[in-house]
Formats: structure tokens, C-alpha cells, sequence
């Protein structure tokens, strides 16, 4: 795959099942919800769709106390399936967004599940797949590393979540850059 710069006018985030009972048990849980909250204020500075889904909302709870308040407002997509993309309804938001939008920001957990066959559905469906690789995480830590390789090796991008962040911003002294600023202390 030729590497470009990503646009926020042609990405768009989809959050994966940062849910309460779940995040109890993630490996790193603070790191991850750290860089998720990041994802999300670029996201909004930039104006670019965000998606957030819960796996079974009725038995792992809503979103962390941490994440709760960056989504008020938002629909929420409740799913039993591990692929994202293989709900209908979170298909129907992803399949609204295109052709404009053809990169999608995956963060969330687990990562050797969720993260992964939501990023193998969209790669399979033609979507550039960006993982953020320090905004996801499983229970052991060697899932998610396996997990991060096999993305790799199928064809996703890995990157830092400050990677995204800054090839969005591109320079200092921007509107954008000062609003995203206090979030990068």
C-alpha cells in the first residue's frame, strides 16, 4: 500500500468497546483510555465523524466514567459481533460516510478481537485501516502485540496516537493546533 498523508476531510474514528466491565481487565487500561479521549478531541477539532460501539452493552456496561461525557449526544452502536463491520447498523453509518470518507481510525480493545477483524472487515471492504496502536490493548499484553502484528501484516497502518495527531495538524500556530494544545500537555 502507497503511504499518504492522512486528511481529516477523508477519515473518520471509530471507537471499539471501551466499556467499564471490559476496561477492568485491559492490560494498560489507563493508556488506552488516555489516547482514545485524544482520538476523540482531534476528531471533533477536525469536524470528522466518530462511530462509538459497545459489545453488549446489557452485560459489559457503558463507556469508562473517563470517556462518557466526549460522547453525550452521540447514537451509540450496540453489537454482539466482534467485527464491527459486520453489523448491519454500524455498516449502514460506515457505508453513509463513503466514498468521501475512505480511512478509518481504529482505537479500542480488545485488540487481538474487536480491533482486529473490524480492521480485516474494512480492509476486505476496499477502507485504508489506521490502528492506534498505543490506544488499544487486550487483557495480556502478548495479545496485543500479537494482534498489533497481524494488523500489520494484513495491512493496516500502525501508528502512535501523537503520530495521527500531528500529521492531522501539520504545523504549529493553527487554529486547530491551539485547540488541540491543552490536550497534548
Amino acid at each position: 500500500m502507497e503511504k499518504k498523508f492522512l486528511k481529516p476531510e477523508s477519515t473518520f474514528l471509530m471507537v471499539i468497546d471501551p466499556q467499564e466491565k471490559l476496561m477492568a481487565v485491559i492490560n494498560e487500561a489507563d493508556r488506552v483510555v488516555k489516547n482514545i479521549s485524544l482520538l476523540v478531541h482531534l476528531a471533533k477539532t477536525f469536524e470528522m465523524p466518530i462511530i462509538p460501539a459497545t459489545q453488549y452493552a446489557k452485560g459489559l456496561g457503558p463507556y469508562v466514567s473517563d470517556l462518557a461525557p466526549l460522547f453525550e449526544g452521540m447514537n451509540f452502536y450496540d453489537k454482539t459481533e466482534f467485527s464491527a463491520l459486520k453489523n448491519k447498523d454500524i455498516h449502514a453509518a460506515v457505508d453513509n460516510l463513503r466514498p468521501t470518507r475512505d480511512t478509518i481510525i481504529l482505537c479500542g480493545v480488545e485488540t487481538h478481537i474487536c480491533v482486529y477483524q473490524t480492521a480485516l472487515s474494512a480492509l476486505l471492504e476496499g477502507l485504508e485501516v489506521v490502528v492506534a496502536a498505543d490506544a488499544t490493548s487486550s487483557r495480556t499484553a502478548a495479545n496485543m502485540e500479537y494482534g498489533l502484528a497481524f494488523l500489520r501484516d494484513i495491512g493496516a497502518q500502525i501508528m502512535s496516537t501523537e503520530m495521527i495527531i500531528y500529521e492531522f495538524l501539520e504545523k504549529a500556530g493553527t487554529p486547530q493546533f491551539k485547540a488541540m494544545l491543552p490536550y497534548l500537555k
